[in-house]
C-alpha cells in the first residue's frame, strides 16, 4: 500500500539508507575515509555488513552518497531561505547564517566536507565532478542576489562570481575556527561577524 505516495518497500529502502548515511558519516568523520571500513559503518548502523552491500557497492559509494546527501541538504535550506527573504541585506545574512548554523550542527559531516576540499589540492583529479557542481551551486544563489544588489544600486560593481566564493569561504572559515575551539564567540555573534564584515565591504556609499 502506498505511502505519501510511495510503497512501503520503498518508504523502507529510503529509511534504511537514511540510517547507513548517518552512521557512515560518523564513522567517515572519526576515522576518514581511509582508516574507516564497511564492518565499522555497519556495526554503527547495528546491521550486517551483507546489508551494505545491498544498498551500496562500495565503501567509496557509500561516502560519496553521505557526502552528496548532507550538500543536497544543506543546498536546499539555503535556497528555501532566500526565497523568504525580501531585501538584500537579509538574504546575504541568511546565507551566512544557514551555513554556519548547518555545519554546527553537523560537525561529523562538515570533517569530511572539509576532508574533501583539502583533497582537491593535493588529489585534483579525484574530485568528483558532482562535488564541485553541488559546492558551486550555492555560490550561484548568492551570485544572482549579488547581481541583484548591483542591479539596484545597493551595493557597488563588484566580480560576483570572486565575491561570492569569498564569502563562502569566510564561512568555512569560521566553522572551522569553532570545530577547532579557536573561536571565543557563540554562533550568533559568529553570524553577525562575518556580515557586518561581508556587508561593509560591498555596500553602496
Amino acid at each position: 500500500m502506498p505511502v505519501l505516495g510511495r510503497t512501503k518497500k520503498e518508504a523502507l529502502t529510503e529509511f534504511r539508507m537514511a540510517e547507513l548515511l548517518e552512521a557512515a558519516r560518523k564513522v567517515f568523520a572519526e576515522k576518514g575515509f581511509h582508516e574507516a571500513t564497511v564492518d565499522e559503518i555497519a556495526d554503527a548502523a547495528g546491521v550486517a555488513k551483507g546489508t551494505v552491500y545491498l544498498y551500496y557497492r562500495s565503501k567509496r559509494a557509500i561516502y560519496w552518497a553521505a557526502l552528496e546527501r548532507g550538500i543536497t541538504a544543506l543546498h536546499d535550506e539555503v535556497k528555501t531561505q532566500l526565497a523568504r527573504e525580501d531585501t538584500l541585506e537579509n538574504k546575504i545574512r541568511a546565507f551566512i547564517a544557514i551555513r554556519i548554523c548547518y555545519f554546527e550542527k553537523n560537525r561529523d559531516f562538515f570533517k569530511i566536507y572539509i576532508s574533501e576540499l583539502g583533497s582537491a589540492f593535493t588529489h585534483p583529479a579525484q574530485l568528483r565532478k558532482r562535488f564541485g557542481d553541488l559546492y558551486l551551486r550555492q555560490a550561484r544563489m548568492l551570485e544572482a542576489v549579488l547581481r541583484e544588489g548591483i542591479k539596484r544600486k545597493a551595493i557597488r560593481s563588484i566580480r560576483v562570481d570572486t565575491a561570492a566564493l569569498a564569502i563562502s569561504d569566510l564561512t568555512r572559515g569560521v566553522i572551522t575556527q569553532r570545530l577547532l575551539g579557536w573561536s571565543k564567540g557563540d554562533v550568533e555573534s559568529d553570524i553577525q561577524f562575518v556580515f557586518d564584515l561581508v556587508w561593509r565591504g560591498i555596500a553602496a556609499p
